[in-house]
């Protein structure tokens, strides 16, 4: 299988959402995505910590892209379905989402991502997704 990295910065540059939320790709390999994205002010809930929408869009992007990143070139995925448990609040300097595959399939994939608050060395796990994607 070809080194899906290109391809999958290449569609992650044309996502406006994740422009607007500062995000970045870290990182691609078979199956496993990492997008990171800082709490900005413009991020917050009426408490102060990251917005759940804030995890829940860098979460999908980071599981739809270890998806596609098992899939052949010229293939494109959409999100069926999206969960997410809220486990604590996004207190810190950016949130991290690392994505996978857990079953990959033909016809509908299952993908999962958890949440992580960061600041400097310190992190916490604040949310998991656990969703399918389906080839489009």
């Amino acid at each position: 299988m070809n080194d899906p990295t290109n391809r999958i910065r290449d569609s992650f540059d044309r996502q406006t959402m994740m422009q607007t939320l500062g995000a970045t790709l870290l990182a691609v390999a078979p199956g496993k995505v990492s997008i990171a994205a800082p709490i900005l002010p413009s991020a917050l809930q009426q408490h102060g910590a990251g917005h759940a929408g804030l995890a829940f869009s860098i979460g999908d992007s980071a599981a739809g892209y270890a998806a596609l990143s098992l899939m052949p070139e010229g293939a494109e995925l959409m999100t069926v379905e999206m969960k997410i448990n809220l486990m604590s609040p996004a207190v810190g300097d950016r949130l991290l989402a690392e994505g996978r595959v857990i079953r990959p399939g033909r016809r509908i994939m299952v993908v999962a991502a958890d949440i992580w608050a960061e600041t400097g060395e310190s992190r916490k796990h604040v949310a998991m997704l656990q969703g399918t994607m389906i080839p489009v």
